[in-house]
């Protein structure tokens, strides 16, 4: 029997969620400091929730079968469309603006690299009912806050912003129909994976011209928002938000993380304006996170319509940067006690004095076998307990336990009620 878990997938030990309860800590703590609310859906969806949009990666991806009913499923491919699912389901009774979060496990079955596998977890941060760029704001401020904590500066890390309206404006002035614009954002999204000339190609192959795909790589290389504001004209939609966006970013005091980039579209097909990534300033890893305002997303489900925007941040990127960045702490086990009996009639006592000890919220390794005084103070100190508690017969017969303090090596007796 082969004993690896299946390919693109993790096995967690014990010191592996540690590491993994740290970042998700992290994760909350943040959300918690920008009053997001905790959501969650099933692992497994109707394949239909995904699959309503053709043409992106994700329907090609997706982990899908067929139950013992008959019924189409898919396992969680992203949490977009779940959350758009609740909102859908409680309709007008929910108050807005919302600001929701969660840190779903998902699945794709696609090509794997340094940073990306079959399944990881990701943070999803998202608010609906605010139609403004301080929505967009307030969720790159939390991604800023998010790798301050975990010890990153804009010299490590930085976040790419455009805007789709650039590249619809540019589509529109071109005489390209409205409902290519979606196929043209998917083969866009691939310039950084693919050869230019294959997008190129694949754009002729839906229609585009060779003038209209010139003016499109034209858009995507601008190099600032001062250009595209020259080229496009200030008053452009598009140049108007991000104009915003960046005057805010400015005001927050976190716009040195930020860079405008023409070229970032991002391949879903429900983004409607401001869009971003966030990369290693090496540019050896992949997208850190990602996201951007999906004002039309709800009626692609056959809802009305919330302005709304996100983002989607997963653990597999961040942990390979902070490993480059010698940032990934060892964390260690939280044990506050370690109890041990010194015979087997004492084993009652040892009990009862674990139990006063959870009772008071303290976590406690009771010792459950027969062993020497000498392997219980190695035990202790190898799992980094703060204490040995002792249960020793003639303390015990007093009403007392012994406690050692294993940082300094200092013992006392402590009344066993007062513990």
């Amino acid at each position: 029997m082969d004993l690896s878990p299946p390919r693109g997938t993790r096995d967690f030990y014990p010191e592996d969620m540690r590491l993994r309860t740290w970042l998700f800590d992290h994760f909350r703590e943040v959300a918690r400091l920008y009053a997001f609310e905790e959501y969650d859906t099933p692992l497994i969806e109707n394949e239909e929730l995904y699959t309503r949009k053709g043409g992106e990666e994700i329907v090609q991806q997706l982990y899908a079968f067929e139950d013992k009913s008959g019924r189409r499923l898919a396992m969680r491919g992203e949490m977009t469309p779940s959350l758009a699912r609740l909102v859908l389901q409680k309709g007008r009774s929910l108050p807005l603006p919302l600001r929701w979060f969660s840190i779903p496990q998902c699945w794709r079955y696609e090509r794997m690299t340094r940073g990306r596998r079959r399944e990881h977890y990701q943070l999803n941060m998202d608010i609906f009912g605010v139609a403004e760029v301080t929505a967009e704001i307030e969720i790159l401020s939390a991604i800023v806050t998010i790798l301050e904590r975990l010890g990153l500066s804009p010299g490590d890390v930085v976040i790419r912003i455009s805007n789709r309206k650039l590249l619809q404006g540019t589509l529109e002035q071109s005489g390209i129909p409205e409902d290519q614009f979606e196929s043209i954002c998917v083969l866009v999204d691939k310039l950084e994976k693919v050869p230019e000339e294959t997008v190129r190609d694949q754009m002729t192959a839906l229609g585009v011209s060779t003038d209209q795909v010139d003016r499109i790589v034209t858009t995507l290389s601008l190099k600032s928002l001062d250009e595209a504001a020259a080229t496009m004209g200030a008053d452009q939609s598009g140049i108007v938000e991000l104009q915003q966006l960046f005057d805010l970013a400015s005001s927050y005091g976190f716009a040195d993380w930020l860079a405008f980039d023409a070229s970032l579209v991002r391949g879903l097909a429900y983004y409607t304006g401001t869009v971003f990534e966030a990369f290693d300033r090496g540019g050896s890893l992949r997208a850190i996170c990602g996201g951007g305002r999906y004002d039309r997303l709800l009626s692609t489900f056959g809802g009305k319509d919330i302005p709304a925007c996100g983002l989607g941040f997963g653990d597999a990127v961040i942990v390979e940067l902070l490993r480059d960045r010698q940032l990934l702490p060892e964390p260690e086990r939280n044990i506050d006690d370690v109890v041990f009996a010194f015979a087997p009639d004492l084993r009652d006592a040892a009990m009862q004095t674990a139990r006063r000890l959870r009772r008071r919220g303290r976590s406690v390794d009771l010792i459950l076998e027969d062993r020497k005084l000498k392997w219980a103070l190695k035990y202790a100190g190898g799992c980094g307990a703060a204490r040995l508690v002792l249960i020793a017969p003639d303390e015990w017969a007093a009403g007392m336990v012994r406690i050692r303090d294993l940082a300094d090596g200092c013992e006392r007796d402590v009344s066993a009620d007062a513990l």
